[in-house]
């Protein structure tokens, strides 16, 4: 890989496995032993992630690319646009009070996407015409009072208020932004505007995260975290701190707790690789892990390789999940707050640097939405080859994928119009956690036809455990005596059988200990997949009591239902149509349809809970539903 910062290779790779067991448990901030082992890979000399505007034979060709005709003609398009500015501290505050990301979001994000757009292509141009809104851009950034999500401030809007300084996932952009204007520019921005550039970045990002990292607040609490936000916030801020600091203690002390902080993210993968929040929060979170990775390959010269990691094997896995995550017809498990499908405008860095670090299948283009990314690829544009459609050959998934670590299984038909179903085990606190041991998704053809409806979209009281799209009452699992599944790490589901064959997948899991019930002596669900004819899928619930409880299971979808006797349902999905037969044994069960109240979910409107319910209490029983396609 090209480097610009002339740093020699003259010492070993770090070992970052012994490097972690030198750590100090007490914080993230490097040990001093850690800092000794980082002197010798760490070159004194900022980073520098790009050639300057200055080097036009870099530049120029660049220019001449496909990728940068168009990136020029996009610059050009938001140009001929009136500026847009962030938000006023009103609406900031409304934001904030309401949870309503629509009234700021469009704004905020435009401004870090158009002054990207404008600070690259005047690197490509040279002609100056894109530094009038460049300027007006840098300043309306630097004086915004908080560059946080308004919904990711405190309630007395601290951060707003002057009170204290916070990193969330925009303020890291907005580092980055002003870090690649600040470096490429040079002489078109005055040495005044470059100053109070840099005293910024130091204050609001560099000096923030390390003092967050040496003692451990509330502050920046996703510093030792295992979601997608440790990623994204940690690699915004060394980038901007390796970039921006002069100091190289600062520098070291910044990729020191970077190291340490992503052994915590990494952790939040299971061992089998599987992303708890879903294959967007896996191209979002492990897609800045491998950006932080990619920098800091290029800043040492290969010396610094969390490409590797202190896992090798497991970031292979991790690598590989979204191709082993796939259901059929570009749909995924909508599980927790994860998505049914990848957005085609959306960024698809983490599939690109997957393709090439791991060995995961190419993406057909690439797609970045962010500038930094597009200077990785700009630089060494053979390493980001695409993937040849014509050439490629039909991509066939396995009949089954089995994530053990989590208990999450793919059971995939592979009929004319494939019927598969995905359900999961898990436990009560994974990453963006709903309470849904039991879980499952049912996919005909293209259709999600019936199961887990998915998230709540993200406003005020969508993340409440009370939340009826985020409690168990609002995923297709049982409720007993009027109790839903309880929150925490030992509420979880074990699977204790499985069967794999080419005509049938059985899937039998123990979800009893996902409830707070003493009378609870057992619960298991089974899940039958029978891939012959035209497929049928049947999921059964057994419990044993001891002494007589309510028990109902439910069936949770989007379809439109027709109830057509006291033991048959049909779903009508967008293309596809099924029948649900109902058998119980125990006592007589009834069927209760109900609209889950919540407005905003993702999947989309209209989501209803039918619940299967047991007229009488009972000790024992079970409830067994069965899904046939229908086609007539």
């Amino acid at each position: 890989m090209f480097s610009f910062n002339g740093f020699a290779q003259n010492q070993e790779v770090l070992d970052i496995k012994a490097y972690l067991e030198q750590a100090d448990e007490e914080t993230i901030y490097p040990s001093e032993k850690q800092i000794e082992m980082l002197k010798n890979v760490i070159p004194n000399e900022v980073f520098q992630p790009a050639p300057k505007i200055n080097d036009r034979v870099f530049w120029n060709e660049v220019a001449e690319t496909e990728s940068g005709k168009m990136y020029l003609k996009k610059a050009l398009y938001y140009l001929a646009e009136a500026p847009e500015v962030p938000i006023s501290d009103e609406i900031y505050r409304r934001a904030n009070k309401e949870g309503n990301r629509a009234i700021y979001k469009p704004r905020y994000y435009d401004t870090m996407i158009r002054l990207e757009h404008f600070v690259l292509a005047e690197c490509l141009e040279n002609n100056g015409r894109f530094v009038p809104q460049i300027k007006t851009y840098l300043r309306a950034i630097m004086d915004m009072k908080s560059w946080l999500h308004p919904n990711h401030d405190d309630r007395n809007n601290s951060v707003l208020e002057g009170k204290r300084v916070s990193i969330d996932l925009g303020a890291r952009r907005f580092g980055s932004v002003l870090t690649v204007a600040e470096i490429l520019l040079e002489d078109q921005l005055s040495q005044e505007l470059r100053g109070e550039i840099k005293a910024q970045l130091q204050y609001r990002i560099t000096d923030n995260y390390l003092q967050s990292c040496k003692v451990p607040d509330k502050n920046n609490h996703w510093i030792d975290g295992k979601s997608n936000w440790n990623a994204v916030c940690t690699s915004g801020a060394v980038f901007t701190s390796i970039a921006n600091a002069i100091d190289g203690d600062e520098r070291i002390g910044a990729i020191g707790s970077a190291i340490n902080s992503m052994k915590h993210y990494i952790s939040g993968f299971g061992a089998d690789g599987y992303c708890s929040e879903g294959v967007g929060y896996w191209r979002y979170g492990f897609g800045h892990y491998l950006y932080l990775a990619e920098i800091l390959f290029d800043y040492t010269d290969g010396e610094i390789n969390l490409f590797e990691g202190h896992d090798p094997d497991k970031l292979n896995r991790v690598a590989d999940f979204p191709e082993n995550f796939h259901i059929q017809n570009e749909k995924f498990a909508p599980f927790a707050d994860g998505s049914s499908i990848v957005k085609n405008n959306e960024g698809n860095f983490a599939y690109v640097l997957a393709a090439k670090q791991y060995g995961a299948r190419k993406p057909i283009e690439n797609i970045l939405d962010q500038a930094v990314e597009q200077l990785i690829v700009w630089k060494n544009p053979e390493d980001y080859t695409t993937r040849n459609t014509t050439n490629s050959g039909t991509f066939e998934v396995p009949n089954h994928s089995y994530f053990n670590d989590f208990g999450m299984v793919i059971s995939r038909g592979k009929q004319n119009v494939p019927f598969s179903v995905a359900v999961k085990a898990g436990h009560n606190k994974e990453n963006h956690n709903h309470s849904d041991v039991g879980t499952y998704i049912l996919v005909l053809g293209e259709d999600l036809i019936s199961g887990d409806i998915g998230a709540p979209s993200y406003r005020a009281g969508s993340f409440s455990p009370t939340n009826k799209a985020r409690s168990s009452w609002g995923h297709p699992v049982p409720r007993i005596n009027n109790t839903l599944q309880s929150n925490g790490r030992q509420f979880e589901g074990k699977i204790t059988e499985t069967k794999f064959t080419a005509s049938e997948d059985k899937v039998v899991m123990d979800i009893s200990t996902a409830y707070e019930l003493p009378v609870l002596e057992s619960l298991s669900r089974i899940m039958v997949n029978d891939k012959s004819g035209e497929g049928t899928i049947t999921i059964q619930d057994d419990f044993i009591t001891t002494k007589p409880v309510l028990f109902g299971t439910a069936i949770t979808t989007f379809s439109k239902y027709k109830i057509v006797d006291a033991n048959t349902i049909i779903l009508t999905g967008k293309t596809q149509k099924i029948k649900v037969e109902i058998k119980s044994r125990g006592g007589k069960v009834v069927i209760n349809p109900e609209p889950v109240p919540v407005e905003h979910l993702r999947e989309g409107k209209g989501a209803v809970r039918i619940g299967i319910d047991f007229e009488e209490p009972l000790a024992s029983g079970s409830i067994t539903m069965k899904y046939t396609p229908l086609y007539n």
